[in-house]
């Protein structure tokens, strides 16, 4: 186990979805709920608001089947004013992650538009991405069912599974199969990897991301 492999992978879906939350289950081993808090007493009330994610890195070193991994999780603003950023993360991703909420039909609607993303970008290449239905701890309030889901990936031809970033459900295992995915396309044909990779990065593997935009505040 000398040699370490590195890999970006990226995640794409609507905001609101578990994005962070899954990338924090899986290098963290801990479930942030909404929003991660800073703390200022700046003031003598405390208030609590939500501010998406735009963009942070979590960097997270793994052994996948005997073979040592550095990881590069690119985790990015849903919401559509941040649409004009999507282009470089899929052009610097090499695995994406396309996250929806089982219990939002609104997101799953939402995820064709990050598919017709990455297939433009990568015009040319056979990007490889997964289907994950998060959330699946909320099945009381499931608005797309498994078996729909399940139909999608097989027309795009890609795994899918559903997850839970609150009690770590296929977590692990949807990291674990983007990793093994990943590295049967680089041993295939025609494989190339984008110019600014996760070598750039630099090393490390602690799992705490490169913060560049704070959810919650605290006044």
């Amino acid at each position: 186990m000398g040699h370490t492999e590195q890999w970006r992978i990226t995640m794409l879906g609507d905001g609101g979805v578990g994005k962070t939350a899954l990338a924090v289950q899986y290098t963290m081993n801990s479930f942030i709920g909404k929003c991660i808090l800073s703390f200022s007493i700046l003031s003598n009330h405390v208030a609590e608001t939500y501010d998406p994610t735009i963009e942070d890195a979590f960097r997270h070193s793994v052994i996948v089947d005997d073979e040592m991994t550095y990881l590069e999780i690119v985790d990015t603003a849903g919401q559509e004013e941040y649409a004009t950023l999507r282009d470089q993360w899929i052009r610097e991703g090499e695995g994406f992650i396309l996250v929806y909420s089982i219990a939002s039909r609104r997101s799953y609607d939402r995820i064709k538009t990050f598919q017709d993303s990455i297939m433009r970008v990568k015009r040319g290449a056979r990007p490889v991405f997964m289907l994950v239905g998060n959330k699946c701890d909320k099945a009381a309030e499931r608005e797309v069912s498994k078996e729909e889901a399940l139909s999608l990936s097989r027309v795009w031809g890609c795994p899918f599974m559903e997850t839970s970033a609150k009690t770590a459900h296929n977590v692990e295992r949807m990291f674990s199969d983007t990793i093994r995915t990943l590295r049967q396309a680089r041993d295939g044909d025609n494989y190339t990897r984008p110019r600014q990779s996760v070598g750039a990065a630099g090393g490390g593997g602690g799992g705490a991301p490169d913060r560049r935009k704070r959810r919650c505040v605290i006044l």
